[in-house]
């Protein structure tokens, strides 16, 4: 469950930002803490057992997808940002493909980063208020924890936006909803997701649905 007051734990090795980003963060979120390498960011994260990771792609001593992809097996409900100069779409689809709840290209603006923050804070606590555990077929779902039981029993860590769609797809359930309806309630209208990255949002869904039956 997501506390009031986050913690929330920022990898970036270049000085400057990552000083800006834990100074302007702190004034919203006092539990704050920024590391700038991989190492000493590991350390932090077993210390402070955070509930935001705000993650650099290019490190000194490491690749930031691979340390969201460890975090993510680490601690399902953690929300993950990547954070890098990196634009390619095809990088960006990785990103949220293995558990990132979003990609930020920089540079960006410290108001739109504490937006995109509050947003996904607020999906967080709607997942909260829905039912602790929901049934389809043999498949069942775990809002709270961020989890997709199979009908196999395997167990399957969800990222934010994958949670956000099941919960619209859960909400509109009998109605149909268009992808252009679910690009715009799950991503926004700042994040210019592709019909693609919803499509494999949806394939990947089917597949879990499918165990179900």
């Amino acid at each position: 469950m997501i506390s009031p007051n986050p913690k929330i734990l920022i990898l970036e090795d270049e000085k400057n930002l990552g000083q800006t980003l834990c100074e302007y963060l702190s004034k919203n979120w006092p539990q704050t803490y920024w590391a700038n390498s991989l190492n000493k960011a590991e350390s932090m994260f077993e210390q402070i057992n955070p509930d935001v990771a705000l993650i650099d792609l290019n490190l000194p001593d490491g690749y930031g997808l691979d340390v969201g992809e460890e975090w993510r097996r680490k601690k399902s409900d953690l929300i993950i940002f990547f954070l890098s100069a990196i634009s390619d779409p095809e990088i960006r689809l990785k990103g949220l493909e293995i558990g990132g709840d979003d990609y930020i290209t920089k540079p960006f603006k410290m108001a739109e980063l504490t937006l995109r923050l509050k947003k996904t804070f607020a999906h967080k606590k709607f997942s909260q208020e829905l039912p602790d555990e929901l049934h389809l077929g043999d498949l069942k779902i775990f809002f709270n924890r961020y989890e997709v039981e199979s009908a196999t029993g395997e167990k399957i860590s969800l990222n934010q936006k994958e949670c956000a769609l099941l919960q619209l797809l859960f909400q509109k359930r009998n109605h149909v909803i268009s992808r252009n309806e679910i690009m715009d309630l799950i991503w926004g209208e700042n994040e210019y997701p592709t019909p693609r990255i919803v499509d494999n949002y949806i394939v990947k869904l089917r597949k879990w649905i499918d165990t179900s039956n």
